[in-house]
């Protein structure tokens, strides 16, 4: 599903983020990329969804290398890969249906296939009660469930989520972990970022720590 092969990015400036990492996350697998600040969990992410390109190594999606993905097919790369940030990155000024739906629209699914898939969502979330509200009326946990409802609805391939609990109390930050394993035993692979040790230890899946840009240890759980 997602291959790193000996992958490093240094940025212009000469900061090295990654340095020879490598490591592959199969099929439905839920793993835990662990590390300080600065350790390379964001860079990971960013090349997994083709934002920057390894300096040196190769990331591949499947059997596709993002080097190889012209400018053109990176947004249809991006669709098959659900993201989820610490900052929800939320439409402010639509209901919390309407978030869904814009995902759904953007996609080119069909009015009828909306109707059907919001409510799966919402219910799947724990929000159905909360479809007319706006982002500005929801707590933080509410809103990053809401984050992953949107990440969720076009049956991704893979959710990357890139420390979702950062701004979240710990009982909300349970919720959310919750519902990540939820979706994975429903079959979708999930790559999650973190710090949250404690978290992590809940879990008991696959963690795959960093430091200063190394793969320091690959734990089976």
């Amino acid at each position: 599903m997602i291959y790193f092969d000996k992958v490093a990015k240094v940025y212009p400036g000469g900061d090295t983020a990654l340095e020879d990492v490598s490591f592959h996350v199969a099929p439905g697998e839920f793993v835990a990329i662990t590390g300080h600040s600065g350790a390379g969990k964001t860079t990971l992410v960013r090349l997994i969804l083709a934002e920057v390109m390894p300096t040196g190594g190769s990331v591949l999606i499947e059997s596709q290398d993002t080097k190889d993905l012209h400018s053109g097919h990176v947004p249809a790369h991006r669709r098959r890969i659900g993201t989820v940030f610490q900052d929800y990155k939320l439409l402010h000024g639509r209901t919390v249906y309407e978030n869904i739906a814009f995902a759904m629209e953007a996609a080119g699914r069909t009015d009828e296939e909306i109707a059907n898939d919001v409510p799966y969502v919402l219910e799947l979330v724990d929000l159905e009660d909360k479809a007319s509200r706006f982002p500005g009326q929801l707590s933080g946990g509410e809103k990053q469930r809401l984050a992953i409802a949107r990440a969720i609805v076009n049956q991704p391939e893979v959710i990357v989520a890139d420390e979702p609990t950062g701004n979240l109390d710990p009982h909300a930050s349970q919720e959310v972990m919750q519902i990540l394993q939820k979706i994975n035993e429903l079959g979708t692979t999930v790559l999650l970022t973190t710090h949250d040790t404690d978290t992590v230890k809940k879990l008991n899946k696959r963690v795959i720590h960093l430091e200063r840009g190394r793969v320091v240890s690959d734990d089976a759980n």
